[in-house]
């Protein structure tokens, strides 16, 4: 690629891969509004829903997100009575976040979202999604 070329936005991965994101999200939104949950706290609530407690920390680490991004989120999901978190009585730098029983009870409501978002891929079928998601986990991986 010459050099006037670099520099052009659709030559850009990481544009397409933000503007995809972004594009995906939207898609959510709907989705998650009959909820009443962000795309964010949907996807605290998926790691949740497998693990039930987990460190903070580790909550972070999963989702990619930083202590700033992420105190928000499950300050928010606590004021709505999915998680409890609490701080470790023998060292309160340790904070842990527990699923409560709502929150467990939401986890049947929102089953149909993963379902209903494929029908959003109209030209892709259900095969080429799985294929694109394993390649971006597998680059996710190598960074």
């Amino acid at each position: 690629m010459d050099n006037q070329n670099k520099l052009k936005l659709e030559n850009q991965v990481c544009f397409s891969l933000y503007a995809l994101s972004r594009e995906v999200i939207k898609l959510y939104k709907p989705l998650l509004d009959k909820h009443n949950l962000t795309y964010t706290q949907y996807i605290a609530m998926l790691v949740m829903w497998e693990e039930d407690t987990i460190l903070f920390k580790q909550l972070g680490k999963r989702l990619h997100l930083d202590s700033g991004t992420l105190t928000p989120v499950v300050k928010k999901l606590e004021s709505m009575g999915l998680v409890n978190k609490y701080r470790n009585k023998d060292d309160d730098r340790v904070v842990t976040v527990e699923l409560t029983e709502k929150g467990r009870v939401l986890k049947e409501d929102v089953l149909e979202v993963p379902d209903l978002m494929y029908c959003n891929f109209k030209d892709n079928n259900k095969e080429d999604i799985i294929m694109l998601k394993e390649y971006l986990d597998k680059i996710l991986k190598s960074l």
